[in-house]
């Protein structure tokens, strides 16, 4: 199964810790937004910012794909 973009920017920080050390917040909150799919809407700039993964990847309801 293709992972969803929380689990990619997991990967890309080097693993959910990682990425929950980055932002602040802890490695249960990345592990919900894994299993998820879901990267709450108040954190997916910082994602954005310390993964690469692009907003309408994170998020595409909030951001959608420019034209």
């Amino acid at each position: 199964m293709k992972p969803n973009a929380a689990e990619r920017a997991a990967k890309a920080a080097g693993s959910q810790s990682a990425l929950a050390r980055v932002l602040g917040c802890t490695p249960q909150n990345v592990q919900r937004w894994c299993a998820s799919g879901r990267v709450p809407a108040e954190r997916v700039i910082s994602v954005e910012q310390a993964t690469g993964i692009p907003r309408h990847e994170l998020r595409p309801d909030l951001y959608p794909e420019a034209a």
